[in-house]
């Protein structure tokens, strides 16, 4: 599995933790890249709203930082702004 295998017990759970919090990173990443996927492809409000919802939670989860969650949302505003015109 790993190269170096965890030996004390504390770092054999460090090491569970590590995985369990790394799985549900990697879920929300998915979700957060499918939200915006979709938003730009639908160009509607209400995909726009949900793809800010769950962009402004990734960013309060710490798994992107404020200011790209900000960049993300002000690209596919502008998107989806330019394209009801």
């Amino acid at each position: 599995m790993l190269e170096n295998m965890p030996i004390t017990s504390s770092a054999k759970k460090a090491l569970r933790q590590s995985e369990s919090r790394r799985a549900r990173n990697q879920a929300w990443k998915e979700k957060l890249k499918d939200a915006v996927k979709k938003a730009a492809s639908e160009k509607s409000p209400a995909s726009l709203s949900a793809a800010y919802k769950i962009i402004d939670k990734s960013a309060k989860k710490g798994l992107i930082k404020k200011n790209k969650a900000a960049r993300m949302k002000s690209r596919l505003a502008k998107l989806v702004s330019k394209s009801s015109q």
